[in-house]
C-alpha cells in the first residue's frame, strides 16, 4: 500500500481491515454545496441505485439507532419508529452528529461510530452485488458487499 492511500485511511476502513473484510475506498471530488446521495452517485458515475446514506434518529422509546436507505429515498419515519421498537421517530439535529457518532453530515458511515446503534437498511439493499456507504469522511466512499456491511454492524432489513 502507497503512503498516501494508507494516510486516507478511515476508522470504518481500518476497522474493516481487522474484520477481514474486503471492500474498496472510492474518493470522489466533495462540493460542499451539493452532499445530496443524488450528487455522490453522480460524481461516482453510478446509479443511484447502489449508493446509500446513513440516517442516525432517535427513538421515543428506545433511543438512537440508525437507518440506512437508498440515496433517492426519503425515510418515513412512522416506518423507521416501527421497526426499531419506538412509537414515534425523529431525525437528530445535524449539530449533534459529530458528538454522537464521531462523523459530520456527508461523512457520516455506518461503520466504526463511536457507539454501536441498532442499525436497519433498506430490504432493497440485500439485490445488490455491492453498494457504496460513506467511508467516514466527505469525498470518500467504501464500495462494499451488503452481506458484509449488515454482517459487521450486526444491522437489519426492514
Amino acid at each position: 500500500m502507497k503512503k498516501s492511500e494508507s494516510a486516507r485511511k478511515t476508522n470504518a476502513a481500518r476497522l474493516l481491515d481487522q474484520a477481514g473484510i474486503h471492500y474498496e475506498l472510492i474518493p470522489y471530488e466533495v462540493d460542499e454545496n451539493h452532499l445530496s446521495a443524488d450528487e455522490v452517485a453522480a460524481k461516482l458515475g453510478e446509479d443511484i441505485a447502489y449508493v446509500y446514506k446513513t440516517i442516525v434518529l432517535r427513538g421515543d422509546r428506545n433511543g438512537y439507532f440508525v437507518c440506512v436507505v437508498r440515496g433517492d429515498s426519503e425515510i418515513d419515519l412512522k416506518e423507521a419508529a416501527r421497526i426499531s421498537g419506538n412509537k414515534r421517530a425523529e431525525l437528530i439535529h445535524v449539530k449533534e452528529l459529530l458528538p454522537l457518532t464521531g462523523y459530520i453530515r456527508g461523512g457520516c458511515s455506518p461503520v466504526g461510530m463511536k457507539k454501536p446503534f441498532p442499525t436497519y437498511y433498506q430490504a432493497s439493499i440485500a439485490d445488490l452485488p455491492y453498494v457504496y456507504v460513506s467511508a467516514g469522511i466527505r469525498g470518500l466512499q467504501l464500495k462494499i458487499s451488503p452481506a458484509d456491511l449488515i454482517a459487521f454492524t450486526g444491522g437489519h432489513l426492514f
